[in-house]
């Protein structure tokens, strides 16, 4: 899945399917045409799948409780995902469940009667949230070309994508020019971020890919960091604003990335709407996994 969420920050936060459009042939046979080496890529001796497993936690966007007695949900899943060289893929998703959001949210929460499962939220939107883990699911997905940027690539082509930085950000600023993206700083971005975990992309072009964000208007090293499983790795800070007044939106991105292996760890993000706090534009993502895999397609596992 692709998306610009710079052009539409409030469209950032429900993460919306964006269209695919026909591209012209130059750019419709991939990578090779835009300037990537010719070379033939051979299935990984890695593993037999990419897999990339992340936890997700959210603050559900409507309030619970009583007027007197508010209180806000913090929502946890699980999502995998594995892909195979000849585009096959499957998707894993599990639900960890709702708990309150702060102390203060735990309170109203008891005063609540410690509810363990809701239906309605105070002004009445339907809703079906639990305290406990669902059983998940795993499914699987159509065959398709991997998706970077609106090109479809064969697993071939995403590995000849350009391993130095400077060609790399001209791959991606032509192939954005072609499928007339509005915000083209916000789109590469978003796809510098994504080459760091979501495509199978070899890890020169993931070091690139980093290396290139590092580049970008809003973007800055931000010294090392742990994420919330203790692992070490750099910190890039992304700080985007749109609007004036309450029309207003900005956007803080704070990524942890392991510049061994060249994989995302963690990407958190926070957002103001007319300066204020919005629950609509937090998350935190933490990728427990990435990298190849000979593990089969399953149901999540708890963590």
């Amino acid at each position: 899945m692709t998306l610009n969420p710079w052009s539409n920050l409030m469209a950032f936060a429900t993460t919306p399917t964006r269209r695919l459009i026909t591209l012209g042939v130059a750019l419709a046979v991939g990578a090779t045409v835009l300037g990537a080496p010719a070379a033939t890529a051979a299935t990984p001796s890695e593993g037999a799948y990419w897999h990339t497993r992340e936890l997700t936690t959210s603050i559900h966007p409507w309030r619970f409780g009583t007027d007197s007695a508010p209180y806000s949900l913090v929502q946890q899943e699980i999502v995998e995902g594995w892909d195979v060289p000849d585009g096959r893929s499957w998707f894993g998703y599990r639900e960890l469940g709702s708990l309150p959001k702060s102390a203060a949210d735990k309170k109203a929460w008891q005063r609540d009667g410690s509810p363990s499962t809701w239906d309605e939220s105070i002004d009445g939107k339907t809703v079906k949230l639990s305290t406990k883990p669902s059983k998940g699911i795993v499914t699987p997905g159509r065959k398709q070309p991997f998706l970077l940027m609106e090109q479809r690539l064969t697993y071939d082509e995403v590995q000849r994508l350009p391993a130095d930085p400077s060609r790399l950000k001209d791959w991606l600023t032509k192939a954005a020019q072609a499928s007339r993206e509005v915000d083209l700083v916000g789109s590469l971005t978003y796809t510098l971020t994504q080459l760091l975990y979501d495509l199978p992309a070899p890890k020169e072009v993931r070091a690139a890919a980093y290396q290139a964000l590092l580049t970008l208007p809003g973007v800055r090293a931000d010294g090392n960091a742990k994420d919330n499983l203790g692992r070490s790795g750099a910190a890039v800070v992304i700080e985007r604003s749109s609007g004036t007044g309450k029309e207003a939106h900005s956007v803080k991105e704070r990524l942890i990335v392991d510049t061994g292996r060249m994989v995302l760890l963690s990407h958190n993000q926070t957002g103001t709407v007319g300066g204020k706090a919005s629950a609509q534009l937090f998350h935190d993502k933490t990728l427990i996994e990435v990298g190849w895999t000979d593990s089969r397609p399953a149901v999540p596992a708890l963590p």
